[in-house]
């Protein structure tokens, strides 16, 4: 509910980020790409100090999307990275969250969203790293036949690596709070 932006220091948490997350080494992506570097989303997650200013960037972003599209009633993330970004910015924002499950619970509810979402609900989907955009596209479909009208997604670091043209593909803004050459991360 504020816009506190200007007490984080972009170039500062980047580094922090990056000191926290980035590794080194061969690894395979949800993906299945290749990749030289790995940027560990639970490690920059799970770190109070980094998710508090996550949660003021993403207040940020979320008053400059509902300037340019209108009211936003609902924050999203995925099980199990994106429950502590959501958290973070639902508690910065006063918005309320729900999660989105990889696949339905088969006991309970056996629900795949977790939360109340009213059919028409405007939603922004938060995201930890991007690559392709596949975890962000899966949920916003998820989202969609739960009743909820997606309006973008917001990842903390985008890899640049197709994330961006597929989610726009799905019809859906993305954004990110960082890339990974904001990390230092080079080609």
């Amino acid at each position: 509910m504020t816009n506190d932006h200007t007490s984080v220091n972009r170039a500062a948490l980047a580094a922090q980020i990056a000191k926290a997350s980035l590794l080194h080494g061969d690894f395979t992506l949800r993906s299945g790409r290749k990749s030289s570097y790995y940027l560990d989303k639970y490690r920059f997650s799970t770190r109070p100090e980094i998710l508090s200013q996550l949660g003021k960037l993403f207040n940020s972003e979320i008053q400059r999307l509902e300037a340019d599209c209108g009211p936003i009633q609902q924050l999203a993330g995925a099980e199990l990275g994106g429950i502590p970004l959501v958290t973070a910015a639902s508690l910065e924002t006063g918005k309320p969250s729900i999660f989105v499950r990889n696949a339905k619970k088969d006991y309970g509810t056996a629900k795949q969203v977790e939360g109340i979402i009213t059919k028409g609900d405007r939603v922004v989907f938060l995201e930890d790293v991007a690559t392709t955009g596949g975890q962000s596209v899966e949920a916003i479909e998820v989202l969609r036949t739960a009743g909820a009208e997606v309006c973008a997604v917001i990842c903390v670091i985008d890899r640049q690596e197709g994330a961006r043209e597929n989610i726009e593909g799905a019809g859906v803004v993305f954004e990110s709070l960082f890339t990974r050459q904001d990390l230092g991360v080079k080609d």
